[in-house]
């Protein structure tokens, strides 16, 4: 915005010029409201993308975590239980009271039909618990009073077990920490202290273990594989590596599903690598090597995948260093080797942080090829929270287990920010 100052008042004595405009605003005023417009202007230009920044990255997010310790399932469907074991905390099995609130809760679900869901959220904890909720509403429309305690127990004696009581008195809270607490293989015993699970049922802690170790190998692999293809790709001249980079891109163009099977059929025992190793008699017929439903499976598919996100930045960074240093380094009498580990390599760091950093988040979120590639032993942690949010249809716990593995590459952003800096970082 020009602004012409048009009038310079004579300032009487002791008083300071005043700046004006053509129609008499004060300059101080006018370009206040320049920059102030132009500030706005500059909001509505990225007013799109950070309402779709939002919309799909915050707000999800923001969900996943309050679904994480979100438990309303089992008080807004049990509202006299509820109230019964607000004002009842005690641990064990309820009197007449608490089993009268149970009949009355059972036979309004079994009309609304909300039974099942309070079974589920109880089977969570104690395994068979939705086929017993299930029948209890059916004996509890046809309870016309009391005893209610004596009936319940002679449909069933789990009525009468305190663990049972003690699930649904946690199941009671609008709010909880324990889908963390299952997510980190802790459960609650009967006597309410929180314990670590069974060893046959701890997998939660091992899978995290192994989703982090894997990523961090795979990462290495692709850096290890990366960097000289993106040194090549610098070096060469501009038609040549032209034309290779082409080869590198080629996988951007060929969906995920189609490269994964293509490695189930080279990888197979009756694929196309072992056809090839006993062809050439490195293996006889009956020694074939098991490469898939593995964890070497998920190893070697995984690396291919995310390859070229590991050198698009390192090419991108090597692009910009200079021939003249490696020059002036070797005409100073400096040995290759030394020459490119003292002045060449240390001018890649940040392409290697950021190919390391975007290879080690991708790795850490895949679900498609651990599921189809890596069997049992390949499986990550991604591929339990797919089990919970389309089989067990445990979403609780699922975004529990989300929201410790964001918590943990938060973590690891932090680390890595306090050891080398977020500034030494290049994806371009």
């Amino acid at each position: 915005m020009d602004l012409i100052v048009t009038n310079l008042d004579k300032p009487n004595k002791g008083e300071s010029a005043l700046l004006t405009t053509a129609d008499g605003t004060p300059l101080r005023k006018a370009l206040a409201r320049a920059m102030r417009r132009a500030r706005i202007n500059a909001f509505l230009l990225v007013a799109p993308l950070l309402l779709f920044v939002v919309v799909t990255f915050a707000v999800p997010i923001g969900q996943m975590l309050y679904l994480s310790i979100n438990n309303r399932v089992f008080s807004d469907y049990m509202p006299r239980v509820t109230a019964y074991l607000k004002v009842h905390p005690e641990i064990g099995v309820p009197c007449e009271d608490g089993f009268e609130a149970l009949a009355l809760d059972l036979a309004a679900a079994k009309k609304n039909r909300t039974i099942g869901r309070i079974g589920t959220r109880i089977n969570y904890d104690r395994s068979g618990s939705t086929s017993l909720f299930k029948s209890g509403a059916r004996k509890a429309v046809k309870f016309k009073g009391p005893p209610y305690k004596e009936k319940f127990l002679n449909h069933s004696e789990d009525w009468g077990e305190p663990y049972l009581w003690n699930v649904m008195r946690r199941a009671s809270q609008a709010h909880t920490l324990d889908f963390y607490a299952a997510a980190l293989d802790f459960k609650y015993d009967a006597n309410g202290e929180l314990v670590r699970v069974e060893p046959e049922r701890r997998i939660y802690v091992m899978l995290y273990q192994r989703t982090f170790f894997l990523s961090a190998l795979i990462a290495g692999l692709c850096l290890l594989l990366g960097f000289p293809i993106a040194h090549l790709l610098a070096t060469l001249p501009l038609r040549y590596s032209n034309l290779l980079m082409i080869f590198v891109l080629l996988p951007f163009w060929t969906s995920l599903l189609v490269r994964t099977t293509s490695w189930i059929s080279l990888l197979q025992s009756q694929g196309v690598l072992n056809d090839l190793l006993v062809a050439i008699g490195i293996i006889n017929n009956d020694g074939r090597i098991q490469m898939m439903y593995n964890q070497y499976g998920t190893i070697i598919a995984m690396t291919h995948i995310l390859l070229p996100f590991m050198i698009l930045p390192l090419y991108s960074v090597m692009k910009t260093i200079s021939p003249s240093y490696m020059r002036a380094a070797r005409s100073l009498g400096a040995a290759p080797i030394t020459a490119f580990i003292k002045v060449y390599f240390p001018q890649t760091v940040p392409g290697i942080g950021a190919g390391t950093l975007l290879v080690f988040i991708l790795a850490i979120g895949y679900y498609i090829t651990p599921a189809l590639v890596g069997g049992s032993s390949g499986e990550l942690i991604s591929n339990q929270i797919a089990f919970h949010m389309q089989k067990s249809l445990n979403w609780s716990l699922a975004a529990a287990l989300g929201a410790l593995l964001l918590f943990g590459v938060l973590g690891l952003f932090w680390l890595y920010d306090r050891l080398i800096g977020i500034d030494n970082m290049r994806f371009g």
